[in-house]
C-alpha cells in the first residue's frame, strides 16, 4: 500500500490541505484512497515511533498500527498529514540545528512501516515570515532564545531536506512553498491524494476563498469551468491574473512584527531564501513545485 505523508513544515499548512482533501474522502474511497480524520493516527504514529527510536520495532507493529487508523480493506493508498510530525515549533531549533529530528523521525517512520511505499510531502515558507509565526507559538522572549547559537540568515531548508533524503533515499519528497500555496491548490490536492487524474475535485479553491474577493472568486471560478482540461501551468496564469485585481488588502502580505527582523534582513533573508530554492530545485529524488511549470 502507498502512504502518502504530509508531514510538515510548521506554520505552512494549519491543517488547510488536509481540510480540503477530506472533503473528497467518499469519492477518493471509490478509488481505494483512504483519508482517515487525524484524530484516529496522529498520536498513535507518535507513540509508536517515540517507542521505536534506538530499538527493533516488533515485526508485526505497523500492521497493526494501520488496522488501528482505517477499518478499510484492500486499500491501495493511506493519505496522512500532520505539520507537527517531525518537531513541535519549541524544538525546532534544539541542539542548535533547524529540525533535528528530521533524519531521525523520517528513518523511524520507515521502520515502522517497512513494507509499504511511503511518499512524502512538504511545505516550506520564507524563514523571515516562518520565524515569526513560530515565534507567536513559542513565545520565547527572544529570537536570540529561541534560535540558540543559529542566526536567522543560517537557515536553509536544503539542509532539512537533505537531512530526511538521507534518511530515506528511495522515498518521493514533494516540496512546495507556502507563497505558492493559491496557486497550487487544486495541483497539491490532486498530487497527496493521488487522485485519478479525471476526478472532479472539491476543494480546489478553498485557499482563494481567504485571499480574494467575492467577485474574483467568482472569476476564477467562471474560468476554470470554462476551461476544464486546461494544463496547470495555464490555470495558474490564470488564477495569478485575477489574483492580482482582486486580492483582499493585506490577505496575502506577511507582517514581521519581530524587532530582530528588521527591513533589511527580511530583504536579505528573502534573497537567501531564493537562492536556497534552486538548489532544492536541483536536489536529486526532491520536487518541488513551482506555478507556472
Amino acid at each position: 500500500m502507498q502512504i502518502a505523508f504530509h508531514i510538515g513544515a510548521n506554520c505552512t499548512d494549519e491543517d488547510r490541505l488536509l481540510k480540503s482533501v477530506l472533503k473528497n474522502a467518499d469519492v477518493l474511497l471509490q478509488q481505494g484512497i483512504g483519508v482517515p480524520g487525524p484524530g484516529k493516527y496522529r498520536s498513535l504514529i507518535r507513540e509508536a515511533i517515540q517507542r521505536i527510536i534506538g530499538t527493533q520495532p516488533d515485526p508485526d507493529s505497523g500492521d497493526i498500527l494501520l488496522a488501528a487508523i482505517t477499518e478499510t480493506d484492500n486499500l491501495r493508498r493511506l493519505v496522512l498529514s500532520n505539520d507537527n510530525f517531525i518537531s513541535v515549533p519549541a524544538r525546532i531549533f534544539d541542539h542548535d540545528m533547524f529540525y533535528p529530528q528530521a533524519e531521525t523521525k523520517v528513518r523511524a517512520l520507515h521502520r515502522l512501516f517497512p513494507d509499504e511505499e511511503i511518499a512524502l510531502f512538504y511545505g516550506i515558507r520564507n524563514p523571515a515570515s516562518f520565524l515569526q509565526e513560530t515565534v507567536q507559538r513559542v513565545k520565547p522572549g527572544s529570537l536570540d532564545a529561541y534560535l540558540g547559537a543559529l542566526a536567522p540568515e543560517d537557515l536553509r531548508w536544503s539542509d532539512v531536506l537533505r537531512r530526511i533524503k538521507k534518511a530515506a533515499p528511495d522515498t518521493p519528497l514533494t516540496v512546495w512553498c507556502n507563497e505558492d500555496t493559491p496557486l497550487l491548490w487544486d495541483q497539491l490536492i490532486r498530487r497527496l491524494s493521488g487522485a485519478d487524474p479525471q476526478t472532479t475535485i472539491a476543494g480546489g479553491l478553498d485557499l482563494l476563498a481567504r485571499i480574494l474577493t467575492p467577485a474574483g472568486l467568482a472569476a476564477v471560478s467562471e474560468q476554470i469551468a470554462r476551461h476544464p482540461d486546461a494544463s496547470d501551468a495555464d490555470r495558474h496564469a490564470l488564477i495569478a491574473e485575477i489574483w492580482t485585481g482582486h486580492a483582499i488588502p493585506d490577505a496575502v502580505e506577511d507582517e514581521i512584527e519581530i524587532a530582530e527582523l528588521d527591513a533589511d534582513l527580511v530583504d536579505h533573508l528573502t534573497r537567501l531564501y531564493a537562492q536556497d530554492l534552486e538548489v532544492i530545485a536541483s536536489m536529486d529524488g526532491v520536487e518541488l513545485l513551482l506555478p507556472f511549470t
